[in-house]
């Protein structure tokens, strides 16, 4: 199969999980579920926009789009926060749909027109990303939801093991390459390059993340109450916010509402909806840290008996449902343990899919870092630029295509959030 066909069949995947994600009648569209998020029809023509700068308009905000140039500009993310985008004449559900499925027409076509080279493919790429990013906001969106059920409780996910919560593996000091290049991962995006050699010391690495058994426990010892965990930041955040425990857990400390279904919180299932703060803070308790972005794409991707990276924490084989929970469908992290032929060349499991997890980086481009076609997709957003404080996010979730992920792939967020799916690894230092 030739890179084209591969692209458009990323191209529909993707469509097709967005067209799944608003299927609702025009009113649920245009509502905002809360203030972080924008409505999903504005996500739903920002996706079509996106696609019509970048293919069709070689990126060149000027060059003259379907849309008149007052509408065009209602999608610029810099331009309209979420909190605003509910107030903008945008485009109706209808119109947005038909604009999508016309650029859609128009981008096929000129996929059918160019050549399998990484310059001429990697704006198809990007597209790919951009829409499967957003379908994964979407998703965060539609679980702040209020009312009854949008979405089912999602497919069925493979049993966990016993006895791997709380455990480790080692992985030891030595070089390794962190990153990828264009010939490894032509579609890998600008701040995942170039790949480079650093050095780590010895760390220990949590075999799985962080449950919600464990997390019960911090809950239960009085945690959320104990300035003596928290950084002075976090603590003035948690006080702020009233923090009591993860996002969508219920008063009684027994259920959740997931997508709007309440039900038990599974034990053994990676805890998510966790703020960095309180990441930092769980740590400390359980004397541990969080692990830094390059221990952590060290345990996922090195194989220190190869010499090598790893395409995946497994090998070189896709992503599969017995490897890896990716996608969407599921709705939820898998238990822990669940996929141990998707472990890494030190033990680590579940390194890809089910929660994001937090590292203590700030987002800092790496040693000769180039913008790529899309100059504000990384830039702004690094550590000193003026965007504010991001903390790095590696590993993906649950709600990832499969398409888009690698273990060079660095997600950020403020601190402060937790509508996103994210949870925790811990690590040690090794003396």
């Amino acid at each position: 199969m030739s890179t084209r066909e591969e692209l458009a069949q990323g191209l529909t995947r993707a469509r097709e999980r967005t067209l799944q994600l608003v299927d609702f009648d025009d009113t649920e569209l245009r509502r905002q579920y809360d203030p972080l998020m924008s409505p999903l029809v504005w996500d739903l023509a920002h996706i079509g926009q996106q696609e019509e700068l970048w293919l069709l308009r070689d990126g060149n905000p000027d060059r003259p789009g379907m849309l008149a140039p007052e509408v065009d500009r209602l999608y610029d993310a810099f331009v309209h926060s979420r909190a605003s985008r509910v107030e903008l004449p945008l485009l109706p559900p209808a119109d947005a749909r038909s604009y999508c499925a016309t650029i859609r027409d128009k981008a096929l076509d000129r996929l059918d027109s160019i050549s399998d080279e990484p310059d001429a493919t990697f704006p198809f790429g990007l597209v790919i990303s951009h829409e499967n990013q957003h379908d994964e906001t979407m998703l965060q969106a539609l679980n702040l939801r209020s009312g009854p059920p949008l979405l089912d409780r999602g497919t069925a996910l493979p049993a966990g093991r016993a006895g791997v919560a709380g455990t480790s593996v080692l992985v030891p000091c030595g070089p390794f390459v962190l990153g990828v290049d264009a010939v490894s991962e032509p579609h890998s995006l600008d701040n995942e390059r170039p790949a480079h050699v650093v050095d780590v010391a010895d760390f220990r690495i949590g075999r799985v993340p962080v449950t919600n058994a464990e997390w019960r426990q911090f809950i239960d010892d009085g945690g959320y109450n104990q300035p003596q965990w928290w950084s002075e930041r976090g603590w003035a955040h948690r006080q702020q916010a009233g923090l009591v425990a993860p996002q969508f857990w219920n008063p009684d400390g027994q259920t959740r509402t997931r997508f709007g279904h309440i039900e038990d919180i599974p034990a053994d299932e990676p805890v998510q909806h966790v703020t960095y703060f309180e990441a930092e803070a769980y740590a400390a308790w359980a004397g541990a840290r969080l692990p830094t972005e390059i221990e952590w794409e060290k345990a996922c991707a090195w194989d220190p008996t190869a010499g090598t990276r790893r395409r995946f924490p497994w090998g070189t084989s896709e992503p599969t449902a017995a490897l890896a929970n990716l996608g969407g469908d599921a709705r939820r992290p898998a238990p822990v343990g669940a996929y141990p032929a998707g472990a890494s060349a030190y033990g680590a499991e579940q390194m890809l899919g089910d929660v994001w997890e937090w590292t203590t980086s700030p987002l800092r481009p790496w040693p000769g870092f180039t913008p790529m076609i899309y100059e504000r997709y990384s830039q702004p957003f690094f550590e000193g630029n003026g965007a504010g404080d991001y903390k790095v996010l590696r590993g993906g979730s649950w709600a990832v295509s499969a398409d888009i992920l690698r273990p060079s792939f660095r997600n950020w967020d403020h601190p402060i959030r937790r509508q996103i799916f994210s949870g925790v690894r811990l690590a040690w230092d090794v003396n």
